[in-house]
């Protein structure tokens, strides 16, 4: 269940918004409320949850200065702001700070909250799938961001999406950019050519997935992005020096 913290003035609202979250069966814990930005700031630092559902407009400390507070201090959480139509500015600003979304107050109902947090849920899930991985290599990721914005977004496309089929051509095609000059950036920017930062990415996923699951050296290489058995072990072999199979008796399975 994820932790979740509500964060609304009006008392008859968060009791509301407890009922559908019931209705909506959501995995998700009600952990805590608080009537003001300040009161949820204390009540972040005190519960850790993994979901914050804030009201925009409050007294002491609106919801956009509570999500900038609760980044300052370095905590992931998701936000969710709650917002009435003449409040659209606010929500505007805070996505532009990292929130997950925002719900109009007034037409708030069971389907739209369910909407709103499988998004959510989504991304909680995405965001324990890499801490597994920074378990294992507390390096992974800080190749970016770079100084430049499109090469950014090719690093966080390869971040999300290595496994599936990446190629120079599609990654080109995907910032709009010559595929000869992406080549050449990518390799300046992160010292590193295309190719050997997928591999390493995949093989970074492939290490953490047989030292913590029971899947099979075929069903990981596939799961990470290699079709082709051998060749899986053949990269595998070539970055780490050992086979998959060696690799797993190296490291017996911990609990994370």
């Amino acid at each position: 269940m994820w932790r979740t913290l509500i964060v609304e003035d009006e008392q008859p609202a968060r009791a509301s918004i407890r009922k559908l979250f019931a209705k909506a069966g959501l995995p998700m814990e009600i952990v805590g409320e608080a009537g003001d930005g300040k009161e949820a700031l204390d009540l972040i630092r005190e519960l850790r949850p993994d979901v914050v559902m804030t009201d925009i407009i409050m007294p002491v400390m609106d919801g956009v200065k509570l999500l900038k507070a609760a980044r300052e201090e370095g905590f992931d959480c998701r936000f969710v702001m709650l917002t009435a139509m003449s409040e659209f500015e606010y929500a505007r600003q805070a996505l532009e700070h990292g929130a997950s979304g925002y719900l109009l107050k007034l037409s708030l109902d069971v389907r739209e909250l369910k909407q709103a947090m499988d998004k959510v849920v989504r991304e909680l899930e995405q965001r324990e799938k890499l801490r597994k991985v920074d378990k294992w290599f507390p390096g992974t990721g800080q190749t970016g961001p770079t100084d430049h914005p499109e090469l950014n977004r090719i690093i966080a496309y390869i971040e999300e999406r290595y496994a599936e089929e990446i190629t120079l051509k599609g990654l080109a095609e995907f910032i709009r950019m010559d595929a000869s000059y992406v080549s050449d950036l990518f390799k300046k920017k992160t010292g590193s050519t295309l190719t050997h930062y997928v591999q390493n990415r995949r093989i970074q996923a492939a290490k953490m997935l047989l030292a913590e699951t029971d899947r099979t050296v075929s069903e990981i290489g596939r799961q990470v992005g290699f079709e082709n058995d051998n060749y899986f072990i053949k990269i595998f072999k070539r970055w780490c020096g050992t086979t998959p199979s060696e690799f797993r008796k190296q490291h017996p399975k911990s609990v994370l």
